[in-house]
């Protein structure tokens, strides 16, 4: 009971806030793709299974993260306490968890198309370099926006195999969106950050951090209408945008204190609201505009 406790502590199931994440693109790109006329029940079965993909991927990814990141996370507060950091679960051990979560996620991958596969095997490597981007270079959270939103492209590609340039655009707003919401989650630990002497967009934007997410959120907004007028939406999914920008540019950038890691974390978390909200606004647009 007490190894699975500690299972549980390292794929972070109590903190599913980073699952969500994962899974919105995915979600995003599945839904513009789809004809709810002829596709409907293959909508939800994917739909399912990258759900499940995202769970795995995120808990393998947690136990890289912890692994490459343990010599760090022990000089960091909010990170010392972590099984592998503490040395209470061992990097072997750990490597065998992500051998057998990779293998699970393996195994909802290939239930996809050849395309979908392809481009779930070539985002391994990124996925699991992310950790050590903080060593080299202030922009690890745009890298992280590039992985994390690999999921729109597989998510259309999974049910529309015909190439198109909308996933693409969307894509790119996804990733201003991650870099936004990881600068401001990176505020909470930006002090032992720059003690130990890891970078991230956190530090290199600690002078003007509202400004740069700012401009963040305005790509990620402009990516939305763009792809709303690519895709022939009608005045409502404007109309949806307009709310999704009073929640990005205002609730969580215009009332953001990055001297409060409280209200960093809290900031961070609505990401998941945004991401529901962004989804709704494609979904009724594709089935009832």
């Amino acid at each position: 009971m007490k190894d699975f406790k500690l299972f549980v502590d390292l794929i972070r199931i109590k903190k599913p806030i980073g699952i969500m994440l994962l899974f919105w693109p995915c979600l995003w790109g599945l839904t513009l793709g789809n004809e709810f006329t002829i596709n409907s029940l293959k909508y939800e079965i994917y739909l399912i299974y990258f759900l499940l993909g995202s769970f795995l991927m995120r808990s393998a990814g947690c136990v890289v993260n912890d692994i490459l990141d343990r010599k760090y996370d022990k000089l960091v507060k909010r990170t010392k306490v972590r099984p592998i950091a503490s040395g209470r679960i061992s990097v072997r051990l750990g490597l065998v968890y992500a051998a057998i979560l990779c293998l699970l996620a393996f195994f909802i991958l290939i239930q996809f198309n050849y395309v979908v596969i392809l481009l779930g095997i070539a985002s391994m490597p990124f996925a699991f370099s992310y950790p050590l981007m903080k060593r080299f270079t202030y922009w690890p959270q745009l890298f992280l926006g590039f992985t994390f939103n690999y999921g729109l492209i597989m998510g259309w590609f999974s049910i529309n195999l015909e190439f198109s340039y909308i996933p693409i655009v969307f894509y790119i707003g996804a990733i201003f969106w991650t870099l936004a919401y990881d600068t401001i989650y990176g505020f909470q630990d930006i002090k032992d950050d720059e003690i130990i002497g890891v970078k991230s967009t956190s530090i290199k934007f600690k002078k003007n951090p509202k400004l740069f997410i700012f401009l963040c959120y305005l790509i990620f907004i402009s990516m939305q209408i763009l792809t709303g007028v690519m895709m022939e939406f009608s005045n409502y999914y404007f109309i949806g945008i307009i709310i999704i920008s009073a929640h990005l540019l205002i609730y969580q950038c215009l009332d953001l204190n990055v001297l409060n890691p409280n209200l960093c974390l809290k900031k961070f978390k609505s990401n998941n609201f945004l991401g529901l909200l962004v989804f709704l606004n494609i979904l009724i647009n594709k089935i009832y505009l």
